[in-house]
């Protein structure tokens, strides 16, 4: 059985859902990437933890309460960054949709340090279910 890389156990300690929970996971200097241009109202940086929950609020109020995040991978890339690989649903004018999407997570001395979130802006698409 194959040992589980350090940093992706650091993720799998996160809880999107109680971030408070989760701080001693970032750095105090922890940044937020966060690109899509067809949400310019969200799209930008957010920095420490206080960041990263208004950047949630902002997805949250944008979406009207609907988004969630559904991991589908994470892969270690050397010892600093993890890549992940998530399905973004929500709600967009009265239609479900699910937009996949690249977190790039860089760790620094056992803290997470800076994430790139990437979505598939140009490919989201409506969900029967």
């Amino acid at each position: 059985m194959t040992e589980e890389h350090p940093n992706v156990s650091l993720l799998h300690r996160l809880n999107l859902g109680d971030l408070a929970g989760s701080a001693d996971l970032f750095s105090e200097d922890f940044v937020w990437h966060y690109f899509n241009p067809r949400l310019p109202d969200v799209q930008g940086d957010y920095v420490g933890l206080t960041g990263l929950q208004t950047f949630f609020e902002k997805l949250g109020a944008t979406t009207g309460g609907t988004f969630q995040v559904e991991p589908i991978s994470s892969t270690p890339v050397g010892d600093e960054l993890v890549v992940t690989h998530v399905r973004n649903r929500l709600v967009a004018e009265s239609m479900p949709i699910a937009v996949d999407a690249v977190v790039v997570w860089r760790m620094v001395g056992g803290r997470i340090a800076e994430a790139w979130d990437i979505p598939a802006v140009h490919t989201g698409r409506p969900q029967t279910h």
